[in-house]
């Protein structure tokens, strides 16, 4: 039997490599525990704050991320905790009560079918101090309808002068979908049309809600706000002189009525910030007045759209054109 050995000599050169290949390998654990160290000792004198990438801004508007396609873009438009209406509602809902523009009866029955109405929409109705209103999935169709009755009898220029009364449509304000089909009115519904002064503007005012309202279309039809002919575009009315009286800019209210929009046509600007996405564009680099254009936020624009980007395939709510 043979026995293998090693000479002395031969150890020796072994032990010495090994003692210099570990001088020259790096201690990679000590250099890890010293970035810890630092790490820990520079959030002792600074303050870090990590932030999603993609998310809502201070302004409401949202980024996408491009090229990745796929991504839920279901908050695009919408601030997930909802948008903040800087309007005095005040007593607003409870002067429509008294005038007749919403009979509280015909109110309670079409909404007892629908589990009643909670605690936050009878303050709506019954309490005087109301300011800011905060809009989200679950009270859109509501807002819809309380700023529908306010835009349709507050007192305005644009009502009485304006495209609602104008001999090429008709001369007939009663004859449109805003008037006629608002149901929970006492007694006739144009007794009510522009005749309730809740909130008075002024002149300059009156130009900013009458320039804006020129800009402002919605996707269930081809009108702009200043031709409110549906409920979504006398509500938006409501809400853009409830704006106008507490001094939001214009842009301000471009921004807020896109945001709005977004609520009552969820599944819309889902499809309209995929369409932007496609392009590489970052929603919070749009301008918000463009998106509301005819283009983009009207029934032919968007169309048009749709021949480039599929809807999404489950539809989520919003506001309906009716009650």
């Amino acid at each position: 039997m043979e026995l293998s050995h090693t000479s002395n000599e031969d150890n020796n050169e072994d032990m010495s490599g090994s003692v210099e290949s570990q001088k020259k390998e790096p201690d990679y654990w000590k250099w890890v525990a010293f970035g810890f160290i630092a790490l820990f000792v520079f959030t002792q004198f600074f303050e870090v704050t990590i932030r999603l990438r993609y998310g809502f801004g201070e302004k409401g508007k949202a980024q996408v991320v491009q090229g990745q396609g796929g991504g839920d873009l279901k908050d695009s438009f919408l601030p997930r905790d909802g948008v903040r209406l800087p309007v005095q509602w005040g007593d607003i809902g409870k002067k429509m009560v008294e005038a007749g523009v919403i009979d509280r009866e015909k109110l309670e029955a079409v909404y007892e079918a629908r589990g009643g109405l909670d605690e936050d929409v009878r303050k709506l109705l019954e309490s005087t101090d109301i300011e800011d209103l905060v809009m989200n999935e679950e009270n859109s169709a509501v807002l819809l309808n309380f700023l529908w009755a306010f835009g349709l009898s507050n007192k305005n220029r644009i009502l009485e002068e304006g495209p609602m009364t104008d001999a090429r449509y008709g001369g007939d304000a009663s004859r449109f979908a805003s008037t006629g089909g608002w149901p929970l009115a006492k007694g006739n519904v144009m007794d009510h049309f522009s005749a309730h002064a809740f909130v008075t503007l002024t002149p300059a005012e009156q130009e900013r809600v009458e320039r804006v309202s020129q800009n402002i279309y919605r996707p269930c039809c081809g009108n702009s706000t200043y031709f409110p002919d549906c409920n979504h575009g006398m509500a938006m009315l409501g809400l853009l002189e409830l704006l106008a009286s507490r001094g939001a800019s214009e842009e301000e209210m471009y921004r807020i009525a896109l945001q709005v929009n977004s609520y009552w046509f969820p599944d819309t600007y889902r499809t309209i910030a995929k369409y932007f996405e496609k392009r590489g564009v970052e929603l919070s680099a749009l301008d918000p007045k463009e998106v509301l254009g005819s283009a983009y936020s009207s029934g032919q624009g968007y169309q048009q759209i749709l021949k480039e980007v599929e809807p999404p395939k489950v539809q989520s709510g919003g506001g309906g054109c009716g009650i």
